[in-house]
């Protein structure tokens, strides 16, 4: 019995138009998860010392390998979801959203362990400068302890997203970055509690976003609330889920290593170089969610119309998604450019000097923001490989994102230039993004032969 389809259909109507606005609500949504960091910044740096805001700032590429390699996870689980969905597959799609749970929790442990065990000899090996290495310690071993809460709602926010719907993840998302702020301003402010709580208070909200997404999908989502037979464990499930979770994992774990490399890179010049990156990344993050967006749209997109066996509409989305983002690129480049000496100042208290810092967030802003089209392309290509049922393939990204920062990185690290560290992130996004466009073509001409020679052609 095929699922009612309650949400949006992505193998129908104009790719163009359903990709914006997906990947619109999506980017609202994203924005709103990073000012979760941002805030946490803001307020560090504003309410604490500047100290504190680098100790914040310097473990972001550890938060991006924890959130990065479940998240790819979870988004692995979740593809498996839009596919059946995509087939018309109703016990296919309640199964994948119980074994996936299942796979998540698992998932949610053995980062939570490992990152407590791990935490302070990879600060060590990351050169954290001593003057900023218990703020920062503090800060990153709270988020560890608590990363089952970002686990657990990214798998309810991508399930549902499985099925077509972004709004609902978006509204309980605001809801809960609200509930952050207020935290934050409680913990910091009124009780001094410091890195550590902006970290406890990051973890509180984002598990209270949990809660109405389990309700939501149990009162208003029948195609993904599973019934009691549903519960039992599916080894084809997860096999299938663990084929595609597993490479997704492994490529984000691939590119954290990287920019865990290029932060020690940074680390090698004064606190005020790493306070001036952490302030001009964190504003940076708002403006390349949109990148994230529609990689997460593509992941849906891609897998319903590849349940579908529909490769045209497959690529008729890759080129919409392309043509929205080079508009998107250069409108993200300008603006980034033009506001960072502006906007500096947020991070900081009133009494400190923000001049001293701008020297050093606008060689790392303007080397990035020239390569903005090449960052989406990363997104697009590597997320609708790997909805198309090529995970493992998807990797060779992440490797090859790997080998430029560690290039730069380590060359910036014999010869002390700054200029050349901060080029680490942009030559990345250049060389995975024109790989993963020669990748992408092979693999569609791939599938069409493999749906051709099976006697049951593509639907177009």
């Amino acid at each position: 019995m095929a699922p009612k389809r309650t949400d949006t259909d992505m193998t129908k109507g104009s790719p163009m138009s359903i990709i914006f606005k997906f990947t619109m609500t999506l980017l609202l949504g994203n924005v709103a998860q990073q000012l979760y960091n941002i805030v946490d910044t803001v307020i560090v740096g504003r309410f604490v010392d500047p100290l504190a805001l680098a100790a914040v700032g310097s473990t972001g590429t550890i938060m991006f390998l924890m959130f990065g390699t479940s998240n790819g996870m979870v988004s692995g689980f979740s593809i498996v979801t839009s596919q059946k969905y995509g087939a018309g597959d109703s016990k296919g799609v309640k199964a994948s959203v119980t074994n996936g749970l299942y796979l998540s929790l698992i998932i949610a442990a053995l980062i939570t362990v490992t990152g407590l065990v791990f935490m302070r000899p990879l600060l060590r090996l990351m050169n954290t400068p001593d003057d900023i290495f218990e703020y920062a310690y503090t800060y990153i071993s709270t988020i560890c302890s608590g990363i089952v809460c970002v686990i657990m709602y990214n798998y309810c926010a991508s399930l549902m997203r499985a099925v077509g719907n972004s709004k609902m993840p978006l509204i309980f998302l605001l809801c809960s970055a609200a509930t952050n702020i207020g935290l934050d301003l409680l913990f910091i402010i009124k009780f001094n509690m410091g890195t550590f709580g902006a970290a406890f208070a990051t973890v509180i909200a984002q598990g209270l976003a949990v809660i109405p997404c389990i309700i939501y999908i149990y009162t208003k989502m029948p195609v993904l609330r599973p019934s009691k037979e549903d519960w039992k464990i599916n080894p084809a499930i997860i096999r299938h889920q663990l084929r595609l979770g597993i490479p997704m994992a492994i490529q984000y774990g691939i590119t954290a290593s990287g920019t865990v490399i290029m932060q020690s890179a940074f680390n090698y010049f004064d606190s005020v170089a790493v306070t001036a990156i952490t302030a001009a990344s964190k504003f940076q993050g708002i403006i390349t969610m949109g990148m994230f967006s529609v990689g997460q749209t593509m992941a849906a997109y891609a897998g319903q119309n590849y349940g579908a066996r529909n490769m045209k509409r497959i690529r008729d989305g890759v080129k919409a998604a392309l043509k929205l983002y080079v508009v998107y690129s250069v409108l993200a480049a300008v603006v980034a450019i033009l506001a960072v000496p502006h906007i500096l100042w947020v991070f900081f208290d009133t009494e400190v000097d923000v001049s001293i810092y701008i020297p050093w967030a606008m060689p790392y802003i303007i080397e990035c923001a020239v390569c903005y089209f090449f960052l989406a392309m990363i997104f697009i290509y590597r997320h609708t490989i790997q909805s198309v049922g090529f995970a493992s393939i998807a990797m060779i990204l992440g490797f090859v994102e790997l080998g430029a920062r560690m290039i730069t990185s380590f060359y910036s690290i014999s010869v002390h230039n700054y200029y050349i560290a901060v080029a680490s992130d942009p030559l990345a996004w250049m060389a995975a993004g024109i790989a993963g466009m020669v990748i992408a073509k092979f693999i569609f001409k791939k599938i069409e032969r493999k749906w051709a020679a099976s006697g049951q052609p593509e639907l177009n």
